[in-house]
């Protein structure tokens, strides 16, 4: 069957749109991946060079695979510096940091979300507004706070700030337990649970997604903070790894072989971490925010 001039003519114009569109695609798949070699280029310069021998690791013209697999940088990491001692208190403060985190934040957000109390909003706008508040302006008196309580070159104040909320994570939860259907707790109560069992034992394991969110987000802010350990440990013993892979860097050399493979070490837990809760890490991003 001959197509008539007017169907010959919708034919073309569909091709031609569906040929634009092929273009487009190329052109953001082209865009992205050249986006992600730039971003994942330092992390393969770090992993790569963890396995060169020093000279090599100094080489000029730099080069980025080894020509040798060397393994003996992550020997010397543990006999430069105490390297396990540091990844033991960065797993104390980053593993309370986080539960007092979740803890509290959630507990809060619920109150705010779900409780009915006079000048809850203006509570939770006072609370939002320390979000504006950079972290520069109660660094000194905060840490005055802590040293007249005798607890600087401790990892006290790196994990009890924790366990009294955060403002960021505390408006994410709020979010998410606001989605949650108020039938539901109705029910609750009709058959005896009281507020807290209700948090407890319904809304946490309802809001499993946004919970891991707010765990992963919390343990990779204290595994990576280098500003508080630095302000408050004086001793290498209290160090925690991102201040720890500092002392690869001496007055007279950097032993970069050995730095490199202490920074891919670090990441492990992070990676691991990351990876088996993407699922419901992305589940609840896309989740929080639905409801105002």
């Amino acid at each position: 069957m001959e197509l008539t001039g007017e169907q010959k003519s919708i034919q073309k114009k569909y091709k031609s749109i569906e040929k634009e569109i092929k273009v487009k695609r190329i052109l953001i798949y082209l865009a992205l991946i050249s986006l992600s070699i730039v971003f994942i280029f330092p992390f393969l310069w770090m992993l790569f060079t963890a396995f060169k021998p020093e000279n090599e690791a100094m080489a000029f013209p730099p080069r980025l695979l080894p020509r040798v697999w060397d393994l003996e940088n992550f020997g010397e990491v543990f006999q430069i510096v105490p390297f396990a001692t540091f990844y033991k208190n960065s797993i104390i403060v980053a593993g309370l940091g986080t539960l007092g985190t979740v803890l509290s934040s959630s507990l809060v957000a619920y109150g705010f979300a779900r409780i009915k109390a006079t000048g809850r909003g203006v509570w939770f706008a006072l609370l939002m507004s320390t979000l504006m508040l950079p972290p520069q302006v109660t660094m000194i008196p905060v840490y005055i706070i802590w040293s007249r309580l005798g607890f600087v070159d401790s990892l006290v104040p790196l994990i009890v700030p924790a366990f009294l909320g955060n403002s960021y994570y505390i408006f994410l939860l709020r979010q998410f337990f606001r989605t949650i259907p108020k039938e539901v707790e109705e029910s609750a109560y009709l058959d005896g649970a009281n507020t807290f069992q209700i948090y407890w034992k319904l809304i946490l394991p309802m809001s499993r997604a946004a919970i891991i969110t707010v765990t992963l987000l919390s343990f990779m802010g204290f595994w990576n903070d280098f500003m508080n350990p630095l302000i408050y440990l004086h001793s290498v013993e209290n160090y925690t790894l991102a201040i720890g892979v500092m002392q690869f860097q001496g007055a007279l050399t950097v032993y970069w072989g050995p730095m490199m493979a202490a920074s891919t070490l670090m990441l492990i837990p992070l990676v691991i971490i990351f990876f088996t809760g993407q699922k419901h890490f992305v589940e609840g991003i896309a989740t929080q925010g639905n409801k105002g």
